[in-house]
């Protein structure tokens, strides 16, 4: 957009040391772009300042601070109740197609929440691209998180080729379809049958053939899968805990198990986890969840013993 502007005439050896003088002093028009005039620059200021002189200049809109919110795919997710806010969000990208408020915490044997729309769309579905993977989520059928996607990458760093993946609680898939690129073979198991209904449907979008999807609770998987692991997934923060004698009933010796959990301190668990064969255990910080919790992974070796 085109405006009329105070600014001040520098030769171009003095530009950028104007700039920072003038930005230093609050003083420089940062939503306008500098302009050339010969061998002179033209420096937008927000005020007529001494030297100052009056020219026309792009300059783009001030921009307004958004309300805090998450983004998967099209949909942001609100953490107030905050309709203006939404309609800010929403009009701030073209991209955006829903601004949603969670009503609920993560709830019931499906790990769901409840979502009011605030802007936008009647909707809680949306497509998201994560490092190239395609995944069709529904926010309100099936528990999905993008601030794991960092973790997702770690652990396909961490893996050899050909390895055995086990998914205890898999969702929607973005763990065992971006593990999926290293693994022989990836048993992605879910108790919810919406979110094994998207992950089928989002293995098919990635055309992978060594993805295994089972809706089962996780205490049935080592009936299900006789084959022991080289890894598993446990990406249950709120209530892992009382699955770890299946987790380490699947995995082989030497495999690896990665704990996720919602805890006060990072060595919460490693009492629990010593009263199992493991031979070492790791522990490291995930993100922040709350004032007093935070997500923290340990990442398990199992050892030789069968103490279970």
């Amino acid at each position: 957009m085109q405006t009329k502007r105070w600014c001040l005439k520098v030769h171009r050896s003095e530009g950028e040391k104007t700039r920072k003088r003038l930005l230093e002093e609050g003083v420089l028009d940062r939503l306008c772009r500098i302009r050339s005039d010969g061998e002179y620059l033209l420096i937008p200021v927000i005020r007529k300042i001494e030297g100052a002189v009056c020219q026309e200049f792009t300059c783009e809109q001030e921009k307004k601070d958004l309300p805090r919110f998450e983004q998967v795919g099209g949909i942001a997710i609100m953490q107030d109740d905050d309709p203006s806010g939404a309609a800010d969000i929403l009009a701030s990208k073209k991209t955006y197609h829903t601004v949603l408020f969670a009503e609920s915490a993560v709830e019931g044997p499906f790990r769901t929440k409840k979502f009011k729309v605030l802007a936008g769309r009647d909707t809680t579905a949306t497509e998201y691209i994560e490092y190239g993977h395609h995944f069709s989520i529904d926010l309100a059928l099936a528990y999905f998180s993008a601030r794991l996607s960092g973790e997702r990458q770690r652990i396909l760093s961490l893996m050899n080729e050909g390895e055995r993946v086990i998914d205890m609680f898999a969702g929607v898939g973005p763990f065992a379809i971006t593990l999926a690129e290293k693994a022989s073979i990836v048993y992605a198991g879910d108790i919810n049958p919406e979110a094994v209904i998207l992950m089928v449907r989002n293995i098919a979008r990635n055309r992978l053939t060594n993805v295994v999807p089972i809706l089962s609770d996780a205490l049935n998987l080592p009936d299900i899968i006789t084959h022991p692991a080289d890894r598993i997934i446990m990406n249950l923060p709120l209530h892992s805990i009382p699955f770890l004698t299946a987790a380490f009933t699947m995995t082989r010796p030497g495999g690896m198990i990665h704990l996720y959990a919602l805890v006060s301190r990072e060595d919460e668990y490693l009492d629990t986890l010593r009263t199992f064969p493991v031979k070492n255990v790791e522990h490291r910080y995930v993100r922040s969840y709350s004032p007093d919790r935070f997500h923290v992974v340990y990442d398990i070796v199992r050892g030789d013993g069968e103490r279970l």
